[in-house]
C-alpha cells in the first residue's frame, strides 16, 4: 500500500459559527475521527485530536495561533492521538486514567488499528503493529454541568456515558450547536466496546434527544441539523423499545 505525504494528511474545511472542520481523508470513514476547532474571543477548542499518526500542531497551523484547550469527548485512539502536543487537556473524570496511561486495549487500537482500516498509510516509520497513542495526562478533570470558557462562548459538559465512561457532549446554548462525540452521529453507532453500557447509553440517548440544537458536529460521519438529530435518536429509542 502506498503512503501518504505528511502535508497531505489532513483535510481542512472552515464551516459557520468560527468552526472550522478537520479530519484524515487516508483513514477509512468509519474508523476517520472528526475533529474539531472552535474558535473563541479569549482562546480556541479543539475537540478530538485524530489518530496522532501524523503531528496536528506541526501540519495545521490553525490549531496552533492562540492558546487552546483540548478536549477529548472520551479516549478511544482514534480520538486523542495528537493530545500530548497540547499543554492543556481535558477529559471527564472516568476516562483520566486511560488519557494518562493509554495502552492499546484501553484506547480500542487493539483489536482494531490495522492497515487495512487505511486507503493510503501514514508516512513512514508508521507501523499498525506498533502503533500506540501517547500518554497525555489531563490537566482539568470534566464533570457534567462544568463550562468550558472561551471568552464569548461557553460550552457546557454533558455526560454521556454508554459508548464508553467518560463520554462527554459538548454544549452551546447559545447557537445551538452540540458536539456530540461518539454517543449519537449520522452513521453506525458502536454499542459493544468492552466498557460500554446498554443502559446508560439509553439514558444518555433520552438525555440529547430534548436539546433544542440546530446543528449536531458529531465524532464521526457528516453534520446534521435539529431534525436529523431527533430523527436519529428516536429511530434507535424505537428499536431498543421494539426489542
Amino acid at each position: 500500500m502506498q503512503r501518504a505525504r505528511p502535508e497531505d494528511w489532513y483535510r481542512i474545511r472552515k464551516l459557520s459559527d468560527d468552526v472550522t472542520f478537520i479530519d484524515e481523508p487516508f483513514i477509512q470513514e468509519f474508523y476517520r475521527c472528526n475533529i474539531w476547532h472552535v474558535r473563541g474571543r479569549d482562546r480556541d477548542m479543539l475537540v478530538d485530536s485524530g489518530m496522532g499518526v501524523v503531528s496536528l500542531r506541526e501540519w495545521v497551523p490553525l490549531v496552533t495561533e492562540r492558546a487552546l484547550t483540548a478536549v477529548a469527548s472520551h479516549t478511544h485512539f482514534d480520538h486523542i492521538g495528537c493530545h500530548h502536543e497540547f499543554e492543556d487537556r481535558a477529559v471527564h473524570r472516568a476516562e483520566a486514567d486511560i488519557l494518562a496511561d493509554p495502552t492499546r486495549v484501553a484506547t480500542l487500537a487493539d483489536p482494531y488499528v490495522s492497515d487495512e482500516i487505511f486507503d493510503t498509510l501514514p508516512p513512514a516509520p508508521y507501523r499498525s503493529t506498533s502503533y500506540a497513542v501517547r500518554a497525555a495526562p489531563a490537566t482539568r478533570v470534566l464533570e457534567d454541568g462544568d463550562m468550558i470558557d472561551l471568552g464569548d462562548r461557553h460550552f457546557e459538559v454533558i455526560h454521556t456515558p454508554g459508548h464508553s465512561p467518560g463520554g462527554i457532549a459538548l454544549w452551546e446554548a447559545a447557537t445551538g450547536i452540540l458536539f456530540s462525540g461518539d454517543i449519537v452521529y449520522d452513521g453506525p453507532l458502536i454499542e459493544d466496546t468492552y466498557h460500554a453500557d446498554a443502559a446508560d447509553y439509553h439514558r444518555s440517548m433520552v438525555r440529547l434527544y430534548d436539546l433544542p440544537v440546530r446543528v449536531v458536529h458529531g465524532g464521526h460521519f457528516p453534520s446534521y441539523d435539529g431534525d436529523r438529530h431527533r430523527a436519529i435518536i428516536k429511530a434507535w429509542l424505537d428499536e431498543k423499545e421494539r426489542g
